[in-house]
C-alpha cells in the first residue's frame, strides 16, 4: 500500500477533480451531518450528534470558505433538511463558488424531525430532488448521492438512469453511490455521469476493494467517517460520556469503535499506536488522519464533520501540510499489523 502514480487528481495546490466529471473540488471537503442536529427513527434512536448553535454552524462553514474549503457534502436526512437549510444560509452568494453534494433515499418527516423509511422509486428520486433544490436555495445539484447503502442493485441501475434524465434536465451535475459495498458502487459507475463513490474511510478502516473501483472506474472517492466517527480527534478519552441526542451514545450495529459507555478501549489503543506518526510534522492528530488519507489514493476527498468555528479551521488546516509520506504509510500499517 503506497502513493498510487497512475492517474493521479491530486494537484499541489490542494484541489481534486470529481473522477470523470471535470468537476474541481479542494482536496478536504466537509460533511455536514453534524450540523443539522438533533434527528431520530421511529424507535428513538438518536441519528444525529446531539444539538447544534446554527449561527456557530454558518460561522464555521463560512471560515472553512475563507480556507479554501470548496466542496460542502449533506443529506436531505440530516437534521430532516435542517442541514441543507442551514448550508444554504451560510453559503449565500457565494453559492456559485462551491461543489454542493447532497442525497436522497431516505423518507423524512420533517415536522417530527424523524426518518421514517425509504424509498427506492424513481418517482421518490424526483421528489427528493425537488426538495432539496428547494432547502438548499438553488436550481441545481452538483453531486447528488444514493443514500440507500444496501439498496436491490437491479433497482438501483434504474435510479442510475433516473440520474442521468436529471443531468440532461441540468438540475444534477453528475452523480454518486454512498455504499461500502464495491459491487453496488460499480452498478453506478456504469453511468456516464458517475463521478464518484461515497464510502467509509480512515486509518482504522481500509478500504482497498473500494479504492481500487474508483481507480479502474475513474471515480472519485469520497471518504465519510475520515476520522472514525470522532476516536481520531483525540477529544474521546475512555468514559466520556456523550449527551443523548448524540448516535455513538446508542451506538447502532454499523458504528464500530463505541460501546453504551462511550468510546472502546480497545480502539483507543489503536489510535494511541498510530499518535506518534500521525502527530508528526506539528500536524494535530485529526490533520495526520486526514493526511493519511490523501496519500493512500489520489483519489480521496475525507469530508470530516464539524460543529464549531475551531472545528472547522483545524480540518481546513490539514490541507497546508498535504498527504503523509510513503514511509509513514509503511510505518502505520506496521503498527496496526496490517
Amino acid at each position: 500500500m503506497g502513493m498510487e502514480s497512475s492517474g493521479s487528481t491530486r494537484s499541489d495546490d490542494g484541489r481534486r477533480t470529481l473522477g470523470r466529471s471535470g468537476i474541481e473540488v479542494s482536496a478536504l471537503g466537509f460533511g455536514c451531518w453534524a450540523i443539522g442536529g438533533e434527528w431520530a427513527s421511529p424507535d428513538g434512536q438518536p441519528l444525529g450528534w446531539g444539538k447544534v448553535d446554527d449561527d456557530e454552524s454558518v460561522r464555521a462553514i463560512r471560515r472553512a470558505l475563507d480556507l479554501g474549503v470548496t466542496f460542502f457534502d449533506t443529506a436531505d436526512a440530516y437534521g430532516t433538511g435542517h442541514s441543507e437549510r442551514v448550508l444554504a444560509r451560510a453559503l449565500g452568494k457565494r453559492r456559485a463558488d462551491v461543489v454542493v453534494a447532497t442525497k436522497w433515499g431516505n423518507v423524512i418527516d420533517e415536522e417530527r424531525r424523524l426518518a421514517v423509511g425509504s424509498d427506492d422509486s424513481p418517482e421518490y428520486a424526483r421528489r427528493a430532488l425537488t426538495a432539496s433544490l428547494r432547502r438548499l436555495d438553488t436550481d441545481h445539484i452538483d453531486l447528488y448521492q444514493l443514500h440507500i447503502s444496501d439498496a436491490d442493485p437491479e433497482r438501483a441501475a434504474r435510479l442510475r438512469d433516473t440520474c442521468e434524465e436529471f443531468v440532461r434536465e441540468g438540475l444534477v451535475r453528475a452523480y454518486a453511490w454512498s455504499t461500502d459495498d464495491p459491487e453496488r458502487a460499480a452498478v453506478f459507475a456504469e453511468g456516464e455521469h458517475c463521478a464518484a463513490v461515497q464510502h467509509r474511510l480512515n486509518v482504522l478502516q481500509d478500504a482497498p476493494e473500494m479504492l481500487a473501483l474508483c481507480e479502474e472506474s475513474g471515480l472519485a472517492s469520497i471518504n465519510r467517517s475520515p476520522l472514525a466517527m470522532g476516536l481520531l480527534t483525540g477529544r474521546r478519552g475512555p468514559g466520556r460520556s456523550l449527551e443523548a441526542g448524540d448516535i455513538r451514545s446508542r451506538p447502532p450495529a454499523w458504528l464500530p469503535g463505541f460501546g453504551d459507555g462511550g468510546a472502546d478501549p480497545q480502539w483507543l489503543a489503536r489510535v494511541d499506536a498510530l499518535r506518534s506518526v500521525l502527530t508528526s510534522g506539528g500536524r494535530t492528530l485529526a490533520q495526520g488522519a486526514l493526511a493519511w488519507l490523501w496519500a493512500r489514493s489520489p483519489r480521496t476527498v475525507p469530508i470530516p464533520g464539524f460543529r464549531s468555528v475551531a472545528q472547522a479551521e483545524e480540518n481546513a488546516g490539514a490541507l497546508a501540510q498535504g498527504p503523509l509520506t510513503a514511509g509513514q504509510l509503511t510505518e502505520i500499517d506496521d503498527a496496526l499489523g496490517r
